[in-house]
């Protein structure tokens, strides 16, 4: 493995038709790309809010299957692969971090849309082995935050760690207008998120259901923002921050990317 600590990143990924649509978010994902493969990483680990399960669990086959894991949506969309490989090696590399914990060794499960549709733009060749890592729904903010760190050695192990959600997600309040403007309480959430990442408040992240009053709207359910808390545990010290993308789409998703390196 190269020897070049790699980033550990969060995505807003929003709409997985950003596979097939160009815009500002891929634009900058796709740049985030070509910087980080200046020293390429040996693999990505990807905590997916898509993966959201009782338990803790890894991908650990070598040919991971493209999964279309949502409806309605245009042909194309079902057709894309993925074809990136998995590595086992990588997987067992966990079970062993994670260890006094029981982590299951999933030799089925392929990558879902958390992960494709946001690597489809950062590395499009697909070239780079990914693994899953589920995000076990029964525990509370604290357990994946310090997952994050017992995981954060990894990166000076050549992987990239990423996690793939969104702050503000509340499907229930989306305006499907694609120039509909942002709700206020959608706005502030995710403001007060940059500012917690800008100043090192972290305990008020992992705290996030008192992070402000609109806690409840921007993350009625906590899937899609727990994997911003493994970023956070994985940040080492000297870590940079760099902002890759923001803003709020269809008024409540935000679509904020940044990463530690």
């Amino acid at each position: 493995m190269t020897n070049h600590r790699q980033p550990a990143v969060f995505f807003g990924h929003g709409s997985p038709m950003n596979t097939l649509q160009q815009n500002r978010h891929t634009d900058a994902w796709a740049a985030f790309g070509r910087q980080t493969l200046q020293h390429p990483p040996a693999a990505v680990l990807c905590i997916s809010a898509h993966w959201y399960i009782h338990g803790t669990a890894v991908t650990a086959t070598a040919t991971p299957p493209t999964i279309h894991d949502f409806g309605g949506f245009p042909k194309a969309l079902y057709e894309v692969e993925y074809a990136a490989p998995g590595s086992p090696e990588l997987a067992q590399r966990i079970v062993e971090l994670l260890s006094p914990l029981a982590v299951a060794l999933d030799r089925k499960r392929g990558l879902d849309h958390g992960a494709w549709s946001v690597l489809a733009r950062v590395f499009p060749k697909a070239e780079i082995p990914v693994v899953q890592l589920s995000i076990d729904a029964s525990m509370p903010p604290e357990f994946h935050y310090e997952l994050g760190q017992k995981l954060a050695v990894l990166r000076d192990e050549g992987v990239l760690i990423m996690g793939s959600g969104n702050t503000v997600h509340n499907l229930r309040t989306v305006n499907w207008d694609p120039d509909a403007p942002a709700y206020d309480w959608a706005l502030r959430f995710d403001e007060r998120v940059r500012d917690c990442l800008v100043n090192g408040d972290y305990n008020a992240l992992i705290d996030y259901e008192r992070l402000t009053p609109d806690a409840k709207l921007a993350v009625p359910t906590p899937d899609h923002y727990l994997p911003l808390l493994y970023i956070l545990g994985a940040r080492r010290p000297g870590d940079d921050l760099q902002f890759i993308t923001e803003g709020i789409e269809l008024g409540s998703i935000s679509m904020l990317a940044f990463a530690f390196s």
